[in-house]
């Protein structure tokens, strides 16, 4: 099916923004479709039923059956009548399969196929089902079991498939060739060429092979060389849908007018035998599906997507009497099938229902159709229960059945081996007590376990081994993990320890001694924590990102300036980039570009993660780019202030970060052509030398930037693809050199440590003599070295080796618009001059600023940190001094470190991902000013999202102009929560739980009271927070938060988006009011707000006595309101 020209609204059922599992339920929803169904109190579907009991169906005409919702809200994609079984199969844009048994449409089956792309195609087989997407083909059971995957090339884009045997299959899509894969050996056996490209629907005759394009021709090809034999030029737009019974073919589609593609409402129809078109038949509705129905006559079914069925003779006259209206829940019809008897119908339409058209009250879908399997039921409910808890607990009454066949636990040798299980640790009290008598070790019996007795585990605790301190605490054993040594500790993954209180009691100040802020790591996708310190702590793009501002709801550059004014008011506590990372998933390039991970791999460390931030540091600087574009016109915001990096062209990201340059393409012939592009970070490329030649990182880096390459190209000339040699010239050099090491195998890392090899044995034979072997210098050489006459300190040993990166590289532009490159060192400045004086003539010089790098952890899956050279400007706001010093950045972990540690890279277990040099003296080129663009007008009224919202239920009155808060005014604050995701926790041997992963929740709701003036106690804001992520638990006992609540479509909410309730709350946060309520700390926490100590007034703490717990509000407001709180919520 081809959906190019259909109607415009289409465009809105993107894979993307319908994910299967965040259904939603239409507002407009037929009551009547739904009778059947079982809702929630809020009426949401739980599961889709048939619509009606009992219909009368008049016999030899069509009439609607049954209708079942198959995934609400989702569209379907695809439906097909199983050809062996009474089944009918439905697929869905958010790649779910879901299967219907017998005329009564009883739900069989229903599983994910892909996670991300539709399902354009499916086609039944004796032995399982062939689900077609974008560029894969499953072939799985009736009952979801996978039978094979077959991958294909990522660039394809399929959309047809035809089953032209037992064992053979053709799949066809937009791009110029058609493959042909054997089912047995699941291999492509041939690759047919098509002229036309974009075969999107196939069809197959005991003669030719029925090729539809996107172009609007039908072609027919010859059944054993794939040949062309015929072509009929249909559509002069695209083709929608054609058919093939006997010797007539008929198709539908768009024809070209001078507003684009419109729909044509005459069929062409064919004579396949003297291969011409005969005289089209004109219909009365708009043709998107048409299929023959060959039962008395060969009747035509023609398909509007407005639900409009008729029915005609191809060589007649089109009677409006024959057509009859298929109610669709949704807007367009999306799919239609006929089965193999002819006896029903089905549609699909865009909300995920489908309805059955039948023309007998039990109609069957094929002719023969073979018996269905149902699950067995379970017989395990009869028998006697069985207590796991006693050890001793025989196996055997365990019911097995008897088998001959092959037990699935029996695999060949060839596909296991030998798992030995892992002796555990040592108890922690054994190793604490030992004694160490030469390479023996003693210790008292600690009693803890019983004599020659260890516990069976079939799986062992992840917490036994998420500490290295009770291995390094012991005198004993260390060579049996060298691994742990190899890692230094403030390098490996840093977790929280959860405790009853959560986060209150764990002490981050012992991970970070400074004033900087790290960054929690527990939340999804937060494998970027390094990255978002890197962009933070570059002075022009911590400015520029605080001053943006715009309309769009999930904006990353306004998600990164709200989490940088964060880190900014910090006081060395931990923030969470909750909301950031929220906006992050909702982009589609992002998944994509699989930058989203689940979290069991983020957790395992499944991914390669030196490639996953890289792909990130490139999509990120691109979408701030975009974001700063947008914003080149007037401020869309209401409120936002104007932003002083602006300039009409560009935006400020693309003055930082983008290199302009020249790309020319020379062919042989010698005709030359010159693109001009621009890039926002260079790759380096490494020269393939295996003579193990001494390099510089400046001649690599050159190298890179300065990319010389043969390749096949086009060229106008010769009118063909050539060798040419491509070449790229810099036209412009960025202000922020941003590049990826893309060390990812062994070959780069090799390189890397054969060069600082090189490095090292060179820097000792310069400073052979003067190296110190350790850093210990008297006091008078530290006085000497304090004075202005002091001399430079010699690099120790340690701090030469594994080194090849320079900490400043100089860049010249040449006259024939050349690139010079070389390592730049304190010496060469006193050499040559300041490198202020040098730019005018084309000369730079940058400094290294950070470096991310990839910890290699086989015990925890590895980690990113990063090493950050932080400015004054950050210790001047910070700590009132006014120096630089190098930093580690590991999540919450922050630590000074040596400036020679940061370029230290032992590539065992530490890999560079990322660099930044900045050029030097770089704030003074930009104005460093940050203009708060929020304003008061966010205060005002707004409209409500949702679509039943009516001015009867509004619950809190806007400010008015003359009410507008002052420093310290009082304003009551509450929230309320939902659950995105469970607690992950474990139960410990005696009865202690241990909190692995928090719960993650999301803000629902908002309400903010006046504290003073006439409308005192009256709320000026109560928000309810849309949300498009999956709710877990509503919390409603708590919250009072219902399923529907903060759906636009159904809820009868005030309902706002969180950044427009979050720019409300940072105004009021900005202006000085001071904050009333319970629990205050953790609302702010998952909000993503810093508030001052001074702005709180938290009734948790107010009347909280030392070493007692914390008071509940519930009993504050019955001791001194005598008021019951949560009573309404709890008697829903």
């Amino acid at each position: 099916m081809n959906f190019e020209g259909l109607d415009p609204g289409l465009a809105e059922y993107a894979p993307a923004m319908h994910s299967a599992l965040d259904p939603v339920l239409d507002a407009h929803l037929n009551p009547s479709l739904l009778q059947n169904v079982e809702l929630d109190p809020e009426g949401v579907a739980l599961e889709a039923l048939p619509v009606q009991e009992s219909v009368h169906i008049m016999e030899g005409v069509y009439s609607e059956l049954h209708s079942v919702v198959a995934e609400v809200g989702v569209p379907v994609s695809v439906s097909h009548f199983d050809l062996h079984e009474e089944m009918l199969w439905v697929g869905s844009h958010g790649g779910h399969a879901t299967s219907f048994f017998g005329p009564a449409l009883e739900r069989y089956s229903s599983f994910q196929v892909n996670g991300s792309d539709d399902i354009r195609q499916i086609q039944s087989l004796e032995n399982g089902i062939l689900f077609l997407t974008k560029n894969n083909l499953k072939y799985m059971a009736r009952g979801g079991l996978i039978i094979f995957d077959y991958l294909l090339d990522e660039n394809e884009d399929m959309h047809s498939l035809l089953l032209t045997d037992s064992s053979t299959l053709l799949v066809g899509g937009l791009q110029n060739h058609i493959l042909e894969i054997d089912l047995n050996t699941v291999q492509e056996t041939q690759k047919y060429a098509v002229e036309t490209p974009g075969v999107t629907i196939m069809r197959q005759t005991n003669r030719f092979f029925f090729c539809g394009h996107t172009s609007g021709k039908v072609s027919l090809r010859d059944l054993r060389t794939f040949k062309v034999e015929h072509e009929f030029d249909a559509f002069s737009g695209s083709l929608s849908d054609f058919d093939v019974h006997g010797n007539l073919l008929a198709a539908c589609g768009f024809s070209s007018r001078l507003t684009g593609l419109a729909c044509d409402r005459f069929l062409k129809v064919y004579d396949l035998r003297m291969m011409r078109a005969i005289t089209p038949l004109q219909v009365h509705v708009d043709p998107a599906f048409l299929r023959f129905i060959p039962t008395y006559t060969s009747r035509l079914a023609i398909i509007s997507q407005s639900g409009q069925c008729q029915f005609c003779e191809p060589t007649g006259l089109a009677n409006p009497a024959d057509i009859f209206h298929v109610n669709p829940v949704g807007p367009l019809l999306m799919t239609f099938d006929v089965s193999a008897s002819k006896q029903a119908l089905a549609f699909g339409d865009s909300e995920g229902c489908v309805h059955l058209w039948t023309d007998s009250p039990e109609p069957s879908f094929n002719p023969y159709s073979r018996e269905t399997e149902f699950a067995l039921p379970c017989l395990v409910d009869s028998l006697p229960p069985l207590d796991w808890s006693q050890d001793l607990l025989p196996l055997s009454l365990i019911p097995v059945p008897l088998t001959t066949d092959t037990l699935l636990s029996d695999w060949p040798a060839a596909n296991s081996a030998p798992a030995p299980r892992r002796a555990p640790p040592v108890d922690a009290e054994i190793l604490r007590t030992m004694k160490k008598v030469g390479f023996i070790g003693y210790a008292p019996n600690p009693r803890t376990r019983l004599r020659n007795q260890i516990p069976y585990r079939l799986k062992e605790s992840d917490s036994e081994f998420d500490s290295f301190s009770q291995v390094t605490e012991s005198p004993v054993g260390r060579e049996e993990e060298p691994h742990l040594h190899m890692v230094s500790k403030k390098y490996r993954k840093v977790t929280i320890k959860y405790s009853k209180l959560g986060l209150e009691d764990f002490d981050f100040k012992h991970y970070n001694k400074t004033l900087f802020a790290g960054l929690e790591p527990h939340i999804p996708n937060a494998y970027c924590n390094c990255m978002i310190q890197v962009l933070y702590f570059l002075e022009p793009v911590r400015c520029l990102i605080q001053n943006h501002l715009c309309q769009k709801e999930f904006c990353l550059a306004c998600e990164l300036g709200f989490l940088f004014h964060m880190l900014d008011l910090s006081r060395g506590d931990p923030c969470q980039g909750n909301n950031f990372l929220r906006a992050f998933r909702t982009i589609p390039e992002a998944s994509a570009l699989g930058l989203i991970l689940a979290d069991s791999d983020e957790a395992s460390g499944k991914g390669n993660l030196a490639r996953l931030i890289q792909r990130w540091n490139r999509f990120i600087l691109t979408q701030l780019h975009q974001d700063m574009q947008e914003l080149e016109l007037p401020q869309a915001y209401r409120g936002a202030g104007g932003s002083s990096f602006c300039s009409s062209g560009d935006s400020v990201i693309g003055q930082l970060f983008s290199c302009e340059m020249e790309n020319c393409s020379l062919c042989r012939c010698g005709s030359e052509t010159v693109r001009a592009s621009s890039t926002l970070l260079f790759t380096l490329s490494y020269p393939d030398d295996k003579t193990g030649k001494n390099y510089d990182f400046a001649q690599v880096l050159k190298r890179s930037i300065c990319l010389d390459q043969n390749t096949q190209a086009w060229c106008d000339n010769c009118e063909k693809y050539q060798p040419t040699i491509q070449t790229r010239n810099i036209r412009h050099l960025p202000d922020i050199l941003v590049i990826n090491c893309e060390v990812n195998s062994s070959k780069e890392a090799d390189f890397w440590r054969m060069q600082a090899e090189f490095a090292f044995k060179m820097a000792v034979k310069k400073h052979s003599g003067e190296i110190s072997k350790n850093k210990e210098f008297a006091l008078a050489d530290w006085k000497e070295l304090g004075s202005p006459e002091g001399v430079l300190v010699c690099p120790s040993i340690e701090e030469l080796k594994n080194v090849w990166l320079p900490f400043s590289i100089r860049m010249k532009m040449t006259k024939n618009k050349g690139l010079d490159v070389c390592n730049w060192t304190d010496g060469d400045e006193m050499q040559w001059g300041p490198a202020r004086a040098e730019e005018e003539h084309g000369v730079y010089v940058y400094d290294l600023m950070a470096t991310v790098v990839h910890i290699l952890d086989s015990r925890t899956g590895g980690s990113l940190v990063a090493h950050i050279k932080v400015g004054e400007t950050y210790h001047q706001r910070k700590e009132g001094v006014t120096h630089q010093q190098w930093y580690l950045f590991n999540d919450f972990l922050i630590e000074p470190i040596d400036k020679h540690e940061a370029v230290q890279f032992d590539m065992n277990w530490k890999v560079p991902a990322i660099l930044y040099y900045v050029k030097r003296n770089l704030n003074s080129r930009y104005n460093l000013n940050i203009k708060n663009p929020i304003e008061a007008s966010v205060l005002l009224a707004e409209a409500s999202l949702a679509r039943k919202q009516r001015k009867t239920h509004t619950t809190f009155i806007p400010l008015m102009l003359n009410e507008m808060p002052q420093i310290g005014d009082l304003v009551g604050l509450d929230a309320e929560f939902v659950t995105l995701n469970e607690e992950e926790a474990e139960l410990r041997s005696d009865g202690t739980k241990s909190t692995i992963k928090p719960s993650q929740m999301s803000v629902a709701r908002i309400t903010c009271v006046r504290g003073q003036g006439p409308n005192e106690g009256i709320p000026f804001i109560d928000d309810y927070i849309s949300t498009q992520e999956q709710v877990v638990d509503y919390l409603t006992q708590y919250s009072g938060i219902k399923p529907g609540d903060l759906d636009a479509k159904i809820s009868s909410k005030h309902l706002t988006t969180l950044k427009s309730t979050y720019l409300k709350l940072r105004f009021l946060i900005d202006i000085g009011v001071k904050f009333v309520g319970h629990g205050l700390q953790k609302d702010f926490r998952v909000i993503n707000l810093m508030v001052p100590k001074d702005q709180v007034l938290d009734t948790v703490y107010l009347f909280h006595m030392p070493r007692k717990r914390m008071i509940s509000l519930r009993f504050l407001a019955w001791y001194f309101l005598d008021a019951a709180v949560f009573s309404s919520v709890l008697a829903l």
